[in-house]
């Protein structure tokens, strides 16, 4: 089934809605898959980048859409790790430059080659095309940065992971959440939710920061132990030096030193929300306890596959609202309003 253009939904400009459109696909090479998207998560990155909030006018039209769940629908001749009918997704990535010592490690997410880590939409590929992203109905790309998806994770609650669910998964991993630690995760929203998720399934006694308590019910019963309202000042005082690991999931500006304060000594508060304002930080908030502050982002391709694995062992997916292609533009509304439990995923089928 070869496919020159197909359906998608982009931004035209900057803050316009998103309108239905079609756009190019490359035929498969040697080593590219052809995938059929039967759900595409809506991420608040696709928001700050259809509206301009990163500082970068991008190649538009955008065609969004970073949590991509599929089917393989053909494959290149030299295409060893799928076959057709095989379930895959796709991440906020389509390439990288392969040789860089990050690449070479795993870490495609930080690649610092002159081609750099290829976006899956709004960027440069290294055939010179720009990149379009799930909300369409189908995509092509190296099999090497197609993940497996497990078939114990429903298609549409597993698109949500692909940026979401490694976005949190990364850092838990690499700051070693499990048996004996004390988690906190700030924001219960699409990242948050899945945090608490798997901090938990990790061993980690979890506690959710929430500007209110209107999630409590939610967050106690996706796994956290405790959850506290930020708008309280009593929280601080009564969390002082209780964390280990700080995830700030938030985009929103925050008191960055009043959430270290509620590290333990030698604890890391790591940041994973991307805010429009850079973020002030007292130095003495950092020093007198050896506390760290932090940056994560996204996931490697192996990495990305073994949280998708670990998602599949524990049975986790996203908490998720199923819309058709024409709610998109109601649903960033309700994202920027946090009226979403707790992402939306788009049913490609409506496009």
């Amino acid at each position: 089934m070869n496919h020159t253009t197909v359906p998608a939904y982009a931004a035209p400009s900057p803050k316009a809605p998103l309108e239905r459109i079609t756009v190019p696909r490359r035929a498969p090479g040697e080593h590219d898959i052809l995938i059929e998207i039967k759900y595409a998560g809506i991420c608040h990155s696709d928001l700050h980048t259809v509206r301009g909030e990163w500082g970068d006018d991008g190649n538009f039209p955008i065609v969004p859409g970073h949590e991509i769940a599929g089917v393989v629908a053909a494959v290149g001749s030299g295409v060893t790790r799928y076959a057709v009918g095989d379930r895959v997704g796709v991440g906020c990535f389509v390439d990288s430059c392969r040789t860089c010592e990050n690449c070479l490690a795993g870490l495609q997410q930080y690649c610092t080659g002159e081609l750099g880590m290829v976006g899956t939409y709004g960027a440069t590929g290294r055939d010179g095309q720009v990149t379009y992203g799930g909300y369409s109905t189908h995509i092509v790309v190296d099999e090497n940065y197609a993940l497996r998806i497990p078939d114990s994770i429903p298609l549409d609650a597993a698109a949500p992971l692909l940026c979401a669910g490694i976005t949190l998964y990364s850092p838990l991993a690499h700051w070693k959440a499990g048996p004996g630690k004390k988690v906190a995760i700030v924001g219960l929203g699409g990242l948050g939710h899945m945090g608490v998720k798997i901090a938990h399934a990790m061993g980690a006694e979890v506690t959710v920061l929430s500007q209110s308590l209107r999630k409590k019910d939610d967050g106690l019963r996706l796994g956290a132990a405790h959850f506290h309202a930020t708008s309280d000042p009593a929280t601080f005082e009564a969390l002082a030096g209780t964390f280990d690991l700080i995830v700030n999931t938030v985009s929103a500006d925050v008191d960055l030193d009043a959430y270290l304060g509620l590290l333990r000594t030698g604890g890391t508060l790591v940041q994973v929300g991307a805010p429009e304002k850079p973020l002030p930080i007292s130095p003495f908030a950092l020093i007198t306890q050896r506390k760290s502050f932090a940056g994560s982002m996204i996931g490697g391709i192996p990495e990305t596959q073994e949280m998708l694995d670990f998602c599949g062992k524990h049975g986790l997916g996203a908490d998720i609202e199923l819309i058709r292609a024409d709610q998109i533009n109601e649903a960033y509304e309700r994202v920027l309003a946090s009226d979403v439990r707790y992402r939306f995923v788009i049913d490609t089928a409506t496009i």
